[in-house]
């Protein structure tokens, strides 16, 4: 794409991102941000997220984030509060004025939505109103994750909440950030054709960062007395649901090492309760086993690494695949069945080895890393993976970017007019 023209304009980008317990929609949002401002560097970008940890991957120059109060998902259409002693009614009045206010104030150029068509049970909708009744400019985009959750799963509740119908009626544009030939979204999820015509598959978005010290945390991590030992780091993302696989690949530890010598590196994630940490910091003294809750470069610990077992979620595993580092997915239980499906599509393309949940034991898991270590050869490939997501989302927002000078005068007037009139 030539983008000498595009590197003249300043536009203003707001991203939505309900993240309440994870860091997985933050953290494929912010590789977008990096991105699109390296492309732009005059743009402004402003994310709106409830991620208790919505800082936690550092701000870039021009953009800036607002803080929603934080709320829980505890069901179907049934939310809390999940820090402030309040009704969801209350807070989720709150982030809905929040968000409008910063919309209408703004007047972004696009908004790029993240995951959740309407927002958290309908909060985008009043902004989106607003804007259309104004004869906004703005182009609003939607991004997807590869797979949401079983396909009869996500039509249900599409259909129930009504965002289907939000697609239709305010989105310009879908990113799906994935491979139509690996699950194509649009037919899975039973996409209306004017709504399929608006998906654009991207591939997958992967961190844009590259590790910077492998060789110097290998080297703090296997002694100078264990060089013929294998370094297997095992991590989870957040690590909100990560015990089980850590806690068994503890317990499968002292078999692995029986066969191979090996250090294991955990890393837990932030999102672990603390007690079910300390237990595995417990469980681990003795052992060649060092627990982390965080750190500051996982594609170092990635690069240093023989073998990574992680769970399936999708930044982990997209920077797995981007490491090129053999690896073994334990995708979670449940409830949804987004991680399952995403590692026995990965799996069957010979991108990645795969525990099911419920082979989740010592004697499975032991006997899995030990030939998955002592295997000679890597895995061959069926194809390879689209791990240029970042670019292709990038690139399709330039082409919203408005061009026309009837548009940006019209952008003035609005803000001249400041929405006198329109309910939020």
């Amino acid at each position: 794409m030539d983008l000498s023209y595009f590197r003249s304009l300043n536009p203003h980008i707001v991203i939505y991102s309900q993240d309440g317990l994870g860091l997985g929609h933050m953290r494929r949002t912010s590789s977008i941000v990096y991105q699109f401002l390296k492309v732009l560097p005059g743009a402004s970008v402003l994310t709106l997220s409830d991620s208790q940890l919505g800082q936690f991957f550092g701000m870039a120059r021009n953009h800036d984030y607002i803080k929603l109060p934080s709320i829980v998902k505890d069901g179907p259409g049934a939310w809390r509060a999940a820090n402030l002693p309040l009704s969801f009614p209350d807070v989720h009045t709150m982030r809905r004025e929040l968000i409008s206010s910063a919309l209408l104030s703004l007047l972004p150029d696009i908004v790029l939505v993240d995951h959740m068509p309407h927002g958290a049970m309908g909060e985008l909708i009043p902004a989106f109103e607003a804007l259309k009744a104004g004869g906004a400019c703005t182009k609003i985009v939607l991004g997807l994750r590869d797979i949401l959750d079983a396909p009869e799963v996500i039509q249900e509740h599409w259909k129930s909440e009504g965002a289907y119908e939000a697609l239709h009626r305010y989105y310009d544009q879908v990113l799906v950030y994935g491979m139509r030939d690996v699950y194509d979204v649009a037919q899975q999820y039973q996409f209306p054709a004017e709504i399929a015509e608006k998906v654009r598959y991207c591939g997958y978005v992967c961190t844009p960062t590259l590790p910077r010290y492998g060789a110097k945390v290998r080297a703090q991590n296997l002694l100078k007395d264990q060089a013929d030992a294998k370094l297997i780091v095992a991590m989870a993302g957040g690590g909100a649901d990560a015990y089980p696989m850590m806690k068994t690949l503890l317990d499968a530890f002292p078999l692995i090492q029986a066969e191979r010598p090996c250090v294991l590196v955990l890393i837990t994630g932030p999102f672990m309760p603390a007690d079910l940490r300390h237990d595995l910091e417990a469980r681990a003294r003795g052992l060649a086993v060092r627990v982390k809750m965080s750190v500051n470069d996982s594609l170092s610990y990635m690069n240093a690494a023989d073998l990574v077992v992680s769970m399936a979620g999708y930044n982990t595993t997209m920077e797995i695949l981007s490491s090129g580092k053999r690896a073994i997915l334990i995708p979670r239980a449940g409830p949804s069945a987004e991680q399952r499906t995403r590692a026995k599509l990965f799996s069957e393309r010979g991108w990645v080895e795969i525990i099911d949940p419920d082979e989740l034991e010592p004697v499975t898991v032991s006997e899995r890393i030990v030939a998955s270590l002592e295997r000679k050869t890597d895995l061959i490939p069926l194809s390879e993976p689209d791990l240029q997501g970042v670019h292709a989302a990038v690139d399709n927002l330039l082409t919203l970017l408005p061009i026309e000078d009837e548009c940006k005068v019209l952008k003035v007037k609005l803000e001249e007019e400041s929405f006198n009139g329109i309910p939020f």
